[in-house]
Formats: structure tokens, C-alpha cells, sequence
């Protein structure tokens, strides 16, 4: 009993060592990832591989005919005769020959029939029927298929974690495999003995499925409504999509487009001809694949426009380097050398509060508010909202953008006036909404994470995940004023098409120009949150690239917006708590009441892109594509008059 109970694996491995065996595995069971309700997103199903053994098969000549009869009748189209008599024929001694894999439980079933079924004595009606066994293991299965694709991901062949969850938490999900020994004792009679193995554990995510429908399917809206619009393609180069819980740094969706079927992960022709992806190279396919794989919101990185004025006002008003009271100018244009930056309204907005620059989204205002913060309290901020580091979100492939923020030793007058407006600096999407959940929620940065709990095999709780608070950025009391600012931005100002009607909203449109500048490409975005007095959520939506003629302009992101709170407020039982004032009544996808084609066009009036200058420059680096970080040097700074964008 000593023994057994202290050393019985180690000598069951001994004996097991010196007798003649042979064995099999048994495979784990991957981990489930489930969504914040439990419902499964990915999962392991058992299928089961035809496993022909010669040796007992050809032990005795009665077993031949009976039992390749049986194969050939049950599966017709997986097997062939010449080949199962081959193995006869060629391979008496070996006891595993796999014949055919992956079949489901519902094919393997006649056959198994034909084998266990019994007289009503209980003998086997088919005893000559021999030398045949199903291996048992797991495929993995994606019963929606595209949704969350880029965030969940898939694995390749082994359980090998591919991309996203699936990789971040490889260790997590996979399992150990057991074995089952058969061996003949010193007495020659056979025995078995089996290791069961040890099934992987499975997560749950704060993803809500539900939720996560409804920004696809208004993603997949937009798309349609623009492609085939202004060029031949999709209605964007880039579509994205987060909501994440301010209050714990929970992402509630994320989606991007393009997209792809996990459950077909290598499928390139949704996107390409069968003679385009015939004609590409080993480097070209992996390019292609790659495109649609990454996970646009954490892998991506740009320059994000007017969102960042928010912070710029937050920094000045921590800092008491802005006051509430004061106000600005705007003339049009603020003076760098020979060169000017424009406001879009390059008239001048005239005299500007605080609270105006933001509601007006007035570049102008924002330049001479950086002024007063200077440039080492303003880059101390950023680095305080976390910009230029990662912020651990659980998955993989987080841009590091440290080399895509300027330094104090590197930074020039025109620099901090473009950065201010949130040009010339690039981040990512869940640095942005992370760094803005803070700013809304009271001052508490939380880290960004997907993981909520781990469960073992049988539903037990391994280990749950607590919100983790990282720091405070703001005070309370800058943050409800920012909160006060942002929900007039939304009621009063350039933001007005985001809003549900009876719903409180704040938030903040951004339009950044993309390099290179003389390509007149644009990036578009809002950020908003609700309900305005104590946020239960926020949103952030980014459009690269919209396949429009006139790109300059945020509504394409507001109207996303807007048709995605239409669904999500009541499914998270959220009530209208404002007077209804018909605002955006009946506006579609695109902001056209009904479906007039013509007024595919910017109906908010938030301003578009006036010509001025934004220095052909960006800390770090200048040859990125679409804003991604490269090693190059820094370049001379540009001086080609551009257009600029003010949102």
C-alpha cells in the first residue's frame, strides 16, 4: 500500500517499460471559449478516424470478406477496395493503419451497428466482422463562424493556438494527453491499463455575443451601402468597432472589417477570384491572410485626430495650465514661420470658450491651449493616458508605439500644436478607448482585458479575473467636466448625427489626414459614451479610408454610430431618459432619410478639410504604411502645403 500510494506511477512505468505493449493515446478535450452570457464561441467536437488493425484483421481468413464488405457498404464514398486489400495483402503485421479521419459520430454509426449488434440470445449477429476501430479525437468548431473572428481566432493542426484568444491562452485551453497500454503479462495474458487524460480549461470572455451581432451587422451595413462607391471595392479599407465598460476596463465588442470565417480560416475567396489567388505567390497568400487575420483595433496603428482634443482640454485643466474661464481667438489659423495651420473654418470661429474649442472642435483653440500647457507638462500627459505604451490586453500583436511620440528632446512649437489636435502622433485603437475611458469615468485607468474567469472541465471555477486600476489620470472633477463638454459636443456641436433620440450622449468626432499627406486620404472616427450622467459604456468607431469622394468628414463614423446604439440601448437595458425631439428620425445607414442615394454626403455640417499644413512628420519614423511603425529615420519635415484636418 506504501508503495502504491507513493511511487505507483513510477513503477507502473517500470513494469510497463519492460513488457511487450503497445499503446494509443488518448486525446484531451481543447478548452471552450465562452462569451460573458456562456455562450460557446469556440469549442472542440469529437470526430473519429477509421483505424484498420491487419494483424488481427488477417489472423484468421474468415475476417476478411465479412469485414471489408461492411467497410465498403457503410462508407462508400471515404474508402476504396483496392487500397483496403493492399494493406491486406502488404501489411499483415501492423496493428494501425489509419484508413480515412475525421469522420462525425452520425457516419461512424452503421458501422459500429453492424459490429455490437446482438441475437436475441445476445450473441453478435456479425462476429466475423473484426480488426476495426474508431480513434476518437477533437475538431475544433466555431458555431458562428465569423463572429469575433479576429478576436477569438483559431488553431492549426496539433491545437496549436493560431491567432487571438485561441494563441493568448494556448496554455490555458490545451489539455494533456492520456494513454492506454496493453501489454502481455509474465503469464502472456493481456492486460490494459489507461492514463485518462486531462481536458484543457475553458474561459469565459466579457465579449456579449448579442452585442457583438449587432456591430457586425451594422459594420457589414456600412460596407455594403459604400462599396462600389466612389472606386471599385469595399466601402472602406478599414472598419472598426470597440465598446468597452469604463467602470472596469472590460471590452464589451470588438470587430473589425475585412473579417473571415474561422471556420475557414485559410479561404481567401471572399476577397479574391480563384484566378487572382491562383496567380499569388507563397509571400503574397501569407500577405492576403495576414490582412484579414489581424485584429485591426490592437494591431494597427494611426493618427487619431480631433478624439484627442478632450485630453489636450484635461491636461490643461489637471495642470491649471487651462482654466475653466479663459477663452481663445480664433482667427483661422495659427502662424508656424512661413507656414500656417488652419481651422476648418478658416474665416476663425471667433472668441471660444473652453467648452466652445470642444463643442467646435476649433483646431485654432486647441493650438493656443498647447501653448499655455507647454510641451513638458503636455508630453507628460500622454504618457500618463498611457499613449507611446502598450496596454496588456490580453491578445496578441499589441502595436508598441513608443517610437510614434515624440520625446521632449525631439519636439518642436509646431509639433505640439499638431499634436494637440491629434495629428503628427500615432496610437491604436485600445490605447484611445482605454485612455478615454479614464477620462470619463472619474480619473481611473483600468487595463483593457477580455478574460473574465477560468473553468475547469466540469464547470468549476479555477480562477476569476478582478478589474485591474492601474492609475488615476484626472481628477474627478476634471473628468465630469469633460463629460459636461463632450455631451453638448453631442447635443450642441459637431456630434449631433451620433445621438439616439432620448438617449444622453457624449463624445467626440475625429478626422485625421493620412500620410502620404498629398493622397488626400482620411481617417474618420467618434468616441462616445452613454448615458451621459454615469456611463455605463463607451464606443469608439473608426472608419479608414471610406470609399466615398469627399472622405473628410465624421459623419460616416457618427452614422455607424448611431445605428449601432439604436439596437444596443435597449438590449442593455438602457432607457431613454431625455425628451424625444425627433433628432435623426429615419436616418439609415449612410444619414439619408430613407434610402436617397444622393445624400451619401456629409448632412452634420462638422466641418471639412480646409487647405493648411500638417508637417509631412511623425517622431520615429516616416515609412510606415497606413500609419504602422517602421525603423526609418526621421525625416526633413515636409513643407507642402496639405490639407489639415480640423476634426
Amino acid at each position: 500500500m506504501y508503495i502504491e500510494y507513493h511511487n505507483g506511477e513510477e513503477y507502473k512505468k517500470l513494469v510497463l517499460s519492460k513488457q511487450d505493449y503497445d499503446s494509443k493515446i488518448i486525446p484531451y478535450q481543447r478548452g471552450d471559449i465562452l462569451d460573458t452570457n456562456g455562450t460557446v464561441l469556440a469549442t472542440s467536437v469529437a470526430v473519429y478516424n477509421i483505424i484498420l488493425d491487419c494483424k488481427v484483421l488477417t489472423s484468421d481468413e474468415k475476417y476478411i470478406e465479412p469485414t471489408v464488405t461492411a467497410l465498403l457498404s457503410c462508407f462508400p464514398k471515404k474508402l476504396k477496395e483496392e487500397e483496403i486489400r493492399k494493406y491486406i495483402a502488404e501489411e499483415q503485421k501492423r496493428a494501425y493503419i489509419i484508413l480515412a479521419k475525421g469522420l462525425s459520430y452520425d457516419e461512424v454509426q452503421k458501422f459500429v451497428k453492424l459490429q455490437e449488434e446482438v441475437d436475441d440470445k445476445g450473441k453478435k449477429k456479425n462476429p466475423d466482422i473484426n480488426g476495426v476501430w474508431f480513434e476518437t479525437e477533437y475538431k475544433r468548431s466555431y458555431p458562428y463562424k465569423t463572429l469575433a473572428a479576429d478576436v477569438i481566432g483559431f488553431t492549426s493542426a496539433g491545437d496549436v493556438g493560431t491567432t487571438g484568444l485561441e494563441h493568448y491562452y494556448d496554455d490555458v485551453l490545451n489539455g494533456i494527453n492520456g494513454r492506454e497500454y496493453g501489454y502481455l503479462n509474465s503469464n502472456s495474458d493481456y492486460e490494459k491499463t489507461v492514463i485518462a487524460p486531462e481536458d484543457g480549461d475553458s474561459i469565459v470572455i466579457s465579449i456579449d455575443e448579442n452585442i457583438q451581432a449587432i456591430v457586425e451587422k451594422k459594420i457589414a451595413e456600412f460596407n455594403e451601402a459604400y462599396t462600389n462607391n466612389k472606386t471599385k471595392g469595399p466601402g472602406a479599407k478599414n472598419i472598426a468597432v470597440v465598446m468597452q465598460n469604463p467602470n472596469t476596463g472590460e471590452i464589451i465588442a470588438m470587430a473589425s472589417y475585412p473579417t473571415f470565417d474561422l471556420s475557414k480560416p485559410r479561404d481567401l475567396s471572399a476577397y479574391y477570384t480563384k484566378k487572382q489567388i491562383k496567380k499569388m505567390s507563397q509571400e503574397e497568400t501569407y500577405a492576403a491572410l495576414n490582412e484579414i487575420w489581424k485584429n485591426y483595433c490592437v494591431t494597427e496603428t494611426y493618427e487619431p485626430g480631433s478624439v484627442q482634443k478632450p485630453f489636450t482640454v484635461a491636461c490643461g485643466l489637471e495642470t491649471g495650465t487651462v482654466k475653466q474661464s479663459d477663452t481663445f481667438y480664433c482667427d483661422g489659423y495659427e502662424v508656424f514661420g512661413p507656414d500656417k495651420i488652419h481651422c476648418f473654418d478658416r474665416s476663425g470661429h471667433g472668441t471660444e470658450t473652453v467648452e466652445g474649442a470642444l463643442m467646435d472642435s476649433c483646431n485654432d483653440s486647441l493650438m493656443q491651449m498647447s501653448y499655455q500647457i507647454g510641451a513638458e507638462k503636455f508630453l507628460e500627459y500622454q504618457s500618463i493616458f498611457g499613449f507611446g505604451q502598450k496596454t496588456g490586453i490580453d491578445l496578441p500583436g499589441e502595436a508598441y508605439t513608443a517610437s510614434l511620440i515624440y520625446t521632449l528632446d525631439k519636439i518642436k512649437p509646431v509639433d505640439l500644436a499638431t499634436n494637440s489636435f491629434g495629428q503628427n502622433y500615432n496610437c491604436t485603437m485600445v490605447q484611445m478607448i482605454s485612455a478615454f475611458s479614464s477620462l470619463i469615468n472619474g480619473g481611473t485607468y483600468y487595463q483593457p482585458h477580455m478574460l473574465k474567469k477560468i473553468v475547469d472541465a466540469k464547470g468549476n471555477t479555477v480562477s476569476t479575473y478582478s478589474p485591474v486600476a492601474l492609475k488615476q489620470t484626472v481628477s474627478s472633477s476634471t473628468s465630469a467636466l469633460i463629460r459636461e463638454y463632450l455631451y453638448h459636443t453631442v447635443t450642441s456641436g459637431t456630434a449631433t448625427s451620433a445621438k439616439v433620440d432620448g438617449y444622453s450622449l457624449g463624445g467626440k468626432t475625429g478626422t485625421a489626414q493620412k500620410y502620404p499627406r498629398a493622397e488626400k486620404n482620411y481617417l474618420v472616427s467618434f468616441m462616445g459614451f452613454a448615458p451621459y450622467e454615469n456611463p455605463q459604456f463607451v464606443i469608439y468607431c473608426v472608419i479608414d479610408t471610406p470609399n466615398v469622394e469627399d472622405q473628410a468628414h465624421s459623419s460616416y463614423a457618427l452614422n455607424l454610430t448611431r445605428e449601432i446604439l439604436k439596437e444596443v440601448y435597449p438590449y442593455m437595458n438602457i432607457y431613454p431618459d431625455e425628451e424625444k425631439t425627433g433628432v435623426n428620425e429615419g436616418k439609415d445607414i449612410t444619414g439619408a432619410v430613407g434610402h436617397d442615394d444622393a445624400q451619401l454626403q456629409d448632412e452634420n455640417g462638422d466641418g471639412s478639410i480646409q487647405d493648411n499644413q500638417i508637417p509631412e512628420e511623425t517622431p520615429g519614423q516616416e515609412n510606415r504604411q497606413n500609419g504602422q511603425d517602421s525603423q526609418g529615420e526621421q525625416d526633413e519635415q515636409d513643407e507642402q502645403d496639405d490639407p489639415d484636418n480640423p476634426e
